[in-house]
């Protein structure tokens, strides 16, 4: 069953890549503004006060932040508050950003690289037996000289987001709570085969599995691509239509 669900999912993720075929299957960030920045909300599973707080950070409507929340395994583990959405991938991420688990609420906003130096893309299809396909591809700016591109090495993280409105589950703000995750890094050896003139292109495709309670309506993709430096280059996030 388990390989039946990973072939449709990437089949409903071939459709998303192609709007034409099933535009009502089509989630992605096409025609959607450029985020300015990562805005991260780390909360940890222990305070259940923090879930309910209606002074929680946000960015400025003006921001162009994408917003992210990780629900941070608590000391009590299973027995916390919020552990039913906490994730273990908070914590290597807390500790690529030099943080410690929180004991209530932390925050770290990252700005996206205002240069243009490339489209991010991220898409998915429709939830089919707890799975869903998704895909990222980054295309560097044509502008950019292209040997230069084509050999920096690139990281990348896609993460399947729960969009909670505000007065749903006990929250008084909206959250997006981080459900999924899969990281890698494209090298100069891996892209994309380019016609002649045309710009190199980083891209890869995924099933991901969506986590027992969450609501496969709620969700969408979040992406974002880092240089060797750790600057964010592009970031992108899916819209249903």
């Amino acid at each position: 069953m388990k390989n039946i669900a990973l072939t449709l999912a990437s089949l409903w993720l071939a459709l998303a890549h192609a709007p034409q075929a099933l535009a009502q299957a089509s989630c992605s960030s096409d025609g959607t503004p450029r985020p300015l920045a990562v805005f991260e909300r780390f909360i940890s599973a222990d305070c259940e006060a923090c879930w309910g707080d209606a002074a929680t950070p946000a960015p400025s409507a003006n921001a162009g932040a994408m917003v992210l929340d990780w629900i941070v395994p608590g000391k009590t583990g299973d027995e916390a508050p919020l552990s039913a959405a906490a994730t273990t991938d908070a914590l290597p991420r807390l500790k690529a950003l030099g943080r410690k688990p929180p004991i209530s609420t932390d925050v770290y906003v990252t700005p996206v690289d205002g240069a243009a130096r490339g489209r991010l893309r991220v898409a998915h299809g429709v939830a089919f037996n707890d799975y869903v396909g998704t895909g990222i591809n980054f295309t560097p700016s044509p502008v950019a000289p292209q040997r230069k591109a084509a050999a920096t090495p690139l990281a990348f993280r896609l993460l399947l987001v729960e969009a909670i409105p505000t007065g749903t589950d006990g929250t008084v703000v909206p959250r997006f709570i981080v459900r999924n995750q899969f990281e890698g890094t494209w090298p100069q050896a891996y892209r994309a085969a380019s016609s002649k003139g045309k710009p190199w292109a980083w891209m890869e495709t995924r099933s991901m599995r969506i986590p027992d309670g969450a609501q496969a309506e709620r969700l969408h993709l979040v992406g974002w691509v880092q240089d060797a430096s750790g600057s964010i280059v592009a970031a992108a996030q899916s819209v249903c239509r």
